[in-house]
Parts: structure tokens; sequence; C-alpha cells
């Protein structure tokens, strides 16, 4: 089976192959080997691509669905679904080529949202870049073991001039009681994001 995956170049297969990296990589964030903290790295260089993309994604996204719904509810038709994330991004490397990057449908779903909520104003900028951030930690953290700052957003920080709040996020040594690593909440929740 996976020879034969690998062995095809359709859009479904890169996909797959996507998500097999993630899973693959993440499943490495216990081995502190030179190679595994590389592939982790490399992972959340794209996983940061990928969660900029959606926020973008969810704010355009939402541009296009307000005028749709309006222009049913003018016609007196029903309003069409709104936009949903994609767990897959397709995003350009340095070669020139681009490459499929895939993260779990739950941290889509809330990069996708925090864009639209910015684009709606619904939340500051200031809101939306510290979100993001919190849930860039927590996935970077504890999805792939990479407890080093990486900054999310960063056009939207050049924009506005805000930098965010410092960073939460704990090394596993600095676990708590039950000795998971600390999550974090989003600002204006009382859940992780």
């Amino acid at each position: 089976m996976f020879s034969k995956l690998f062995q095809d170049d359709s859009e479904s297969a890169r996909k797959e192959r996507a998500k097999l990296a993630f899973e693959k990589i993440s499943s490495l964030k216990k081995e502190g080997g030179r190679d595994a903290r590389s592939a982790r790295m490399r992972m959340v260089l794209l996983c940061r691509s990928h969660l900029d993309k959606t926020f973008v994604d969810g704010a355009e996204k939402n541009v296009a669905y307000d005028v749709l719904a309006m222009q049913a509810i003018v016609a007196g038709k029903d309003k069409p679904p709104p936009p949903q994330a994609s767990e897959y991004q397709q995003l350009p490397v340095v070669s020139g080529d681009k490459v499929w990057v895939y993260l779990p449908q739950e941290y889509a779903d809330l990069a996708f949202s925090l864009g639209a909520s910015y684009q709606r104003t619904e939340i500051t900028a200031e809101q939306a870049i510290d979100g993001m951030q919190a849930l860039a930690d927590q996935i970077f953290s504890l999805e792939l073991g990479i407890y080093d700052p990486f900054t999310v957003l960063q056009f939207l920080r050049d924009e506005t001039g805000y930098q965010g709040t410092p960073s939460s996020r704990t090394e596993p040594s600095e676990a708590n009681a039950e000795g998971a690593p600390t999550t974090h909440t989003a600002p204006g929740s009382s859940t992780p994001p």
C-alpha cells in the first residue's frame, strides 16, 4: 500500500503523504536526536505557514460568503452554507514548487474561525495575534514537541505594530501536577484554543 502511495503523484496521494508526514513527525516528539529535532523543526515551519494561510482564508472566504449571503437574502433564497477550513494547504517552497501541508481539522478550524472573527471585527488585531500565537504554541509544543518561539501572523504584527503578549508555553520540565505540559487559553476564552 505505502509503495503505491509514494509512486502516485495525484493530488489526493500528495495530501495523504502530507498527513502521514505530520503524523510520523509528531510521533517523534519524544525523540531527542538531531535528525528527529530537525524534522520536527521543519514541520513547525510548514505548520506556521499553514496557520497563517488558514487565518487569511478564514478572513477572505467569509467576506465572499457575506456577499453571497446578502445576495441570497435580497433574492429571497436560502443562504449558502458557510465556508469551512481545510486541513490541507498548498504552500510554496524555496525550490519554487508547491507542497501540501496537513494540520488536524480541529486546529485548522480554530485558525479559520479566528481569521473570520477578525475580518468581521468581532475581535481586535491584538486578540487575533494572541489567539493565533496561543494556538501555534499549543500545536508546536504538544503535537511536535518544539518549545522554541515561532511567531505567527508576522504580516499582521508588522501592519499593527503589536508584537503580542509573551508566550506562556512551558517546557515539559515545567509540567502541571498531572505531568502534562500546560495548555493555553485563547484571549477572551476559558478553554484552550
